[in-house]
């Protein structure tokens, strides 16, 4: 038996009926999955509306269409708002790649590893924050990110960081979101996360056009920590939850990433480390298996999904909207 995923590149600039659709299509699974420990415990409308506000008030007028287009209910614009939802964990890698000789542009390249059942797949292309700024990204929880680049020349992605602590904050797709819709270079990126509340601990990698780069480890209870490392996935310094960390050969696929970065590696040949074990996982069945690699150039605005004999092109000036069907064996 092997698993089917669609992937659809959908472009739309305004919230309208294509979103719509996104969440016609997959809101029962996420109210499921946001009451699942009841409703009274969330955070209240009043609670999630005063978050965003404070937070991301450039957010506001899009979640305000968001929850009309939905329905214009309780739990659907609590749920959007992504203040304190139920704990997101995810595998990924990601990494920075420069050329050393100075002719190629620089790339921010990553795995997505989850569960294929949980992923979204639209590959998004919109204009809902700054009508100059298009963003093109990998959508999840109906208007997050879980990695894309902007118009502006910055690419973003998400890595989980290894610990089970929660606090009060936003989960972290929308905080992507915030970083490519608002920000134009890496030090802006950075200033966003710095003040912007995470309900878990994670890794975002930044890297603009002008080549400058970072790694920012988020949590909700540490400050927020700004690092140079090219390479990262599963943890942060040091692994804090072995049993994650060794179910996701996260120190493994660190050292295999990490090798590529140290030997200078050609970009095709860190692309191809991404498309083969350890970095390419396997274990679908058990939500950790390698859903797509992607490479960002933000310098021309380029981004391309990969799979094993298969890839994917786009760019923020000419996107396209399509659909791929991947097949993954359902190995045990």
């Amino acid at each position: 038996m092997s698993i089917n995923v669609s992937f659809r590149a959908v472009s739309e600039d305004q919230p309208g009926e294509k979103w719509q659709a996104i969440f016609n299509r997959s809101w029962s699974g996420y109210r499921a999955w946001y009451l699942r420990s009841g409703a009274v415990g969330r955070p209240s409308y009043l609670e999630s509306r005063r978050a965003i506000r404070e937070h991301m008030p450039e957010l506001v007028p899009t979640w305000e269409r968001l929850v009309e287009l939905a329905g214009g209910g309780d739990v659907e614009a609590r749920f959007l708002s992504l203040w304190c939802p139920p704990p997101y964990i995810a595998g990924c890698a990601q990494a920075v790649w420069i050329d050393p000789a100075g002719a190629q542009e620089p790339v921010l390249l990553r795995n997505y590893d989850f569960a294929p059942a949980l992923l979204e797949g639209d590959w998004m292309a919109t204009r809902w924050t700054d009508p100059r700024n298009r963003v093109l990204a990998m959508g999840d929880c109906l208007w997050g990110a879980l990695d894309g680049v902007n118009e502006a020349g910055l690419s973003a992605s998400l890595s989980f960081g290894g610990r089970t602590v929660t606090g009060a904050g936003f989960g972290i797709p929308l905080v992507l979101r915030y970083v490519l819709e608002v920000a134009h270079s890496t030090a802006e990126a950075i200033a966003l996360l710095q003040r912007v509340p995470v309900h878990m601990s994670y890794s975002v990698t930044l890297l603009d056009r002008s080549a400058d780069w970072a790694t920012v480890f988020v949590a909700p209870d540490r400050a927020t920590e700004v690092t140079r490392h090219k390479a990262v996935t599963n943890f942060q310094h040091a692994v804090e939850w072995p049993e994650h960390a060794q179910a996701t050969h996260s120190p493994q696929r660190l050292a295999a990433l990490q090798q590529q970065i140290d030997q200078r590696a050609p970009l095709q040949a860190l692309a191809d480390a991404l498309l083969r074990a350890p970095l390419y996982q396997s274990s679908w069945l058990r939500g950790y298996g390698t859903l797509y690699s992607a490479l960002y150039r933000p310098l021309s605005g380029q981004a391309t999904l990969l799979w094993p004999g298969d890839s994917w092109a786009q760019s923020v000036t000419t996107f396209e909207e399509g659909q791929r069907k991947v097949v993954y064996p359902a190995y045990p």
